[in-house]
């Protein structure tokens, strides 16, 4: 009896043990299941926390439901005091996700510069100042000021020499007016590193030096839309050992409506199929990627000889023409941008329908920055490659690293092709400016011996002379082509 007594005591008390950890264990869930439905599940800047004249502000720029990376950083970056590492595509919102609670957090009583945001290049720094001060307009007390190279310094440094809570700039810069003692970072409170994959890669000189000069009591928000071994490496240099981790929007390169296609041409028909794909996105607007400057140059000069509306940016163009071309292609002026990686960071532009890699990029994280320009705000988009036979194979390695799944684009028959050349050809003379230096009495001659022919005549008679002439100029070149493969 005492055996079965000693028993069931010893089974009471298990029993009342796994039921008090059940009971502990709910609550527990029942707490995060708040926690994630107030922070993770919100559906309006509301419920975020930012304050009221930040949410105006939206209000005003009609900006209401978050996106993914913005619900998941913002209430981190307000409520934690840890260093973030936010990881999402292109064109997901990022500037809003770090810029709205570091506009809430500034105490606008410190007139010190609290908080520095490193952008890669002067277009995407640019970018994010517009965008905070439009944050930021009914909270005149925030400060907000921009340090670009490729500008004058001096104002610059006139411009510090106000209170100044938050500096928008590129790495340079600021190493410069660090040194000339324009601006102290020593007890800055944010450090936000934006676009950081491609700071690691091209500034990483820079940015080491900006980071040893600020404190270790900072919190690093660092955002980046791949993850290479560099900024592993920073990550575990220069943040925290408590840092989080978001992750948001990554289940695909950019977005769901990136439709991935690749062509193959030979490198001798690589203009005219590209002009052929260009004439059949006629009114869309659209970014052509290079390798190098000198190609950016080279297929921006044949464009715009063959009457394409289209402008080119790379970095060794001065601020001036690179704003004037980046205003042209936003305002809709032109439709075609050819650009370099970095020289592309910064443009935000919805209604950018395509992208074409005009050469196969180097590496898996350039293809998602590129391919990231299109198929924003929730449109659709295309991203097409161009390649040689020899690099097809290396397609596969890109839908295994990336998660996506490429179609052939079948390229323009030769029949299309050369109707698209005359159709160029059109357009040119269409486009063609009149000479004012032919005179009147030569004019009246050649209008002479056309006189007696209807438009449509004429029409018959120019496009039948300019195809005997194609013809003729393409046999030597049917001629050459045959004998390589012979």
């Amino acid at each position: 009896m005492r055996l079965l007594s000693s028993r069931n005591s010893t089974f009471q008390w298990f029993s009342g043990l796994f039921h008090r950890i059940i009971k502990l264990l709910a609550v527990f869930l029942v707490k995060e299941h708040i926690f994630a439905k107030k922070y993770f599940m919100s559906k309006q800047f509301s419920d975020l926390g930012i304050n009221e004249q930040i949410l105006q502000s939206l209000g005003e720029l009609q900006i209401s439901v978050p996106t993914d990376i913005q619900k998941k950083t913002i209430p981190l970056i307000l409520n934690q005091n840890k260093d973030v590492v936010g990881l999402a595509k292109t064109g997901t919102g990022k500037t809003a996700a770090f810029g709205l609670p570091l506009l809430h957090l500034i105490d606008e009583e410190n007139t010190a510069v609290q908080a520095v945001i490193l952008a890669p290049t002067r277009e995407l720094g640019q970018q994010i100042y517009a965008n905070l001060t439009s944050f930021s307009a009914h909270s005149p007390a925030i400060s907000i000021a921009s340090a670009f190279g490729g500008i004058p310094i001096k104002p610059q440094i006139e411009r510090l020499k106000s209170p100044t809570h938050i500096v928008v700039a590129t790495p340079g810069r600021l190493v410069d007016l660090v040194n000339r003692q324009a601006i102290s970072i020593k007890n800055i409170a944010y450090l936000v590193l934006d676009e950081a994959d491609e700071m690691v890669s091209a500034l990483k000189e820079d940015l080491d030096v900006i980071i040893k000069e600020t404190p270790k009591s900072r919190r690093t928000l660092l955002f980046t839309a791949t993850m290479p071994g560099a900024i592993k490496q920073l990550v575990q240099n220069y943040m925290s050992k408590h840092v989080v981790q978001v992750q948001a929007d990554m289940d695909t390169v950019g977005h769901q409506g990136i439709d991935h296609q690749y062509m193959v041409v030979e490198p001798i028909e690589k203009l005219e199929v590209l002009l052929h794909f260009l004439n059949s996105k006629e009114g869309e607007r659209g970014i052509i990627f290079c390798k190098t400057k000198a190609a950016v140059n080279k297929l921006a000069k044949n464009l715009a000889i063959n009457k394409f509306s289209s402008g080119a940016i790379h970095g060794s163009l001065t601020q001036g023409i690179r704003d004037r071309v980046m205003g042209q292609f936003r305002e809709g002026y032109i439709d075609v941008l050819v650009a370099t990686d970095l020289a592309a960071r910064g443009i935000d532009v919805k209604e950018i329908s395509y992208v074409v890699n005009y050469h196969l990029p180097d590496t898996y994280d350039t293809y998602v920055h590129r391919s990231g320009r299109t198929a924003r705000a929730g449109a659709k988009g295309l991203s097409l490659t161009i390649l040689q036979q020899e690099e097809v194979e290396e397609i596969a390695d890109f839908e295994k690293e990336l998660g996506i799944v490429f179609h052939k684009f079948e390229k323009a028959d030769a029949q299309s092709i050369e109707e698209n050349n005359s159709l160029v050809w059109a357009k040119k003379i269409f486009k063609t400016k009149p000479n004012r230096t032919v005179s009147k009495e030569f004019k009246e001659k050649i209008s002479t011996i056309f006189h007696h022919l209807t438009k449509e005549e004429l029409v018959e008679k120019i496009l039948a002379n300019h195809l005997a002439e194609t013809t003729t100029a393409s046999q030597p070149l049917e001629k050459s082509k045959k004998k390589k493969r012979n």
